[in-house]
């Protein structure tokens, strides 16, 4: 009988946020592949888990994969875990899953913590459509031409970033947009420095400039989405021809409300055209 993978998200600092089923599936698996494993042992010991670890990273995945796809259709439960919580978004597991799929091996989702998601709930910006891109590329102007790309998106951008480049991606990312542009640098979530900060980019910046504290840890941000402006003066030929034939028989406003009705544009729009199709209709 063929076994199953477990896909599990783990805590992202607080190791109070790993749930009660996580917990069972991972002490009843035959092994968990793990990115790190002396980092998910530490995880595994407070919740009283030995099971037998093994190391699948972003070096060996490609060669290990085929190895537990085989192990799992021998009968083997397998559970795949990153450091930090939700395996694939920017961690390690994709050959692994993508391989399970193709084979037809059952894979079931252990939801929990994720810092994309922990971000994007406590942000306060537009979240009904948002983009996350990962981490940033490591040099500078790589980041201004990935910046320079999505600087007109109109959803909210998230991606993440190291102690090391947030200063330095920050200051990439203000030689690209305005820095009247929202946005939010979430710091260490969950763990005991947590900090989430809302603020215009030069602000942001400011204070990151301002505060090593603010250069330490893991973080994810989040870039408000442009605002695109819309073209709301101009209105249809079809809206034109009507209005135009109202106008001829009533008055402006008669003739706005009733092409309200029939075009459904907005009055406003339509009545401002009204007020120059009937000064070109007076003078001729």
């Amino acid at each position: 009988m063929c076994g199953k993978l477990y896909v599990v998200a783990t805590p992202i600092g607080n190791l109070a946020d790993f749930s009660y089923r996580a917990v069972e599936i991972l002490k009843a698996v035959d092994l968990i592949a793990a990115e790190d494993t002396r980092h998910v042992k530490m995880l595994l010991q407070h919740y009283a888990i030995s099971n037998k670890l093994l190391a699948l990273h972003q070096h060996n995945e490609e060669k290990a994969a085929p190895g537990l796809i085989e192990k799992i259709k021998s009968g083997m439960n397998i559970a795949l875990v990153s450091d930090a919580g939700t395996p694939l978004l920017s961690d390690p597991g994709m050959p692994l899953v993508k391989l399970a799929r193709q084979e037809g091996i059952e894979v079931s989702p252990i939801p929990g913590a994720c810092a994309l998601i922990a971000a994007l709930s406590v942000s306060g910006l537009p979240v009904t459509r948002f983009i996350f891109e990962g981490f940033l590329p490591r040099t500078s102007s790589a980041r201004k031409a990935f910046f320079s790309e999505r600087k007109s998106e109109s959803a909210t951008w998230v991606f993440y970033e190291s102690s090391h480049r947030i200063l330095a991606a920050l200051e990439d990312l203000a030689s690209v947009i305005s820095g009247d542009r929202r946005i939010v640098v979430a710091r260490e979530l969950t763990k005991l420095f947590e900090t989430v900060v809302n603020d215009s980019l030069d602000n942001v910046l400011e204070k990151v400039k301002a505060d090593s504290n603010m250069q330490k840890g893991e973080f994810v941000v989040l870039v408000e989405g442009a605002l695109i402006e819309k073209n709301v003066s101009e209105i249809t030929e079809e809206q034109k021809r009507v209005l135009s034939v109202l106008l001829k028989e009533s008055t402006i406003k008669t003739a706005v409300a009733m092409a309200v009705e029939i075009t459904g544009a907005r009055k406003k729009v339509l009545y401002q055209a009204a007020l120059g199709m009937k000064e070109v209709l007076n003078g001729m």
